[in-house]
């Protein structure tokens, strides 16, 4: 891969998508960025819960911090987020659609709490169209180990 650039572009609510953001990066050699909310979520369970399901129901895109990469620069985009009601979580939507993919490749990844990775790899596609969406990677929370997220992006045939 090291004739490909690269970036791991994420969003972490607990940490856990962090984690395995940081581990696509060590053995990617790719740069990272991480994907922030204007406004921070709440920090009480129920709370966000609740939001998340109202940014769904609402297809509420919320506003996120510019990110120090130009996503036009890369050829490959890891593309991380947490599984929010079955989805990638609302900050994830919002870095899709304020980036053009057309001709570049995607390669989604998930944490979950142990619903899987549901829809968020199909929705992405829906997303970004005029890209390539690759397999994904779905982990129960940062169960993901070096050997497994390593044996994934080897699968990929980047």
């Amino acid at each position: 891969m090291t004739d490909k650039n690269i970036l791991v572009a994420y969003y972490s609510y607990s940490g856990n998508t962090k984690v395995v953001a940081e581990k696509i990066k060590k053995i990617t050699g790719g740069n990272i960025v991480e994907i922030i909310p204007v406004k921070p979520y709440p920090t009480g369970y129920n709370e966000v819960v609740q939001l998340a399901k109202t940014e769904k129901e609402n297809n509420v895109l919320p506003a996120i911090k510019p990110i120090d990469k130009d996503v036009s620069k890369y050829d490959v985009i890891f593309v991380g987020t947490p599984v929010w009601w079955y989805t990638m979580a609302s900050p994830v939507k919002t870095f899709i659609a304020n980036n053009k993919f057309d001709g570049k490749v995607i390669v989604p990844f998930c944490t979950h709490g142990g619903g899987g990775e549901s829809e968020t790899f199909t929705d992405i596609k829906k997303f970004a169209p005029k890209a390539t969406v690759k397999t994904g990677f779905s982990t129960y929370e940062r169960t993901a180990n070096d050997k497994n997220t390593e044996e994934w992006i080897k699968s990929l045939n980047l």
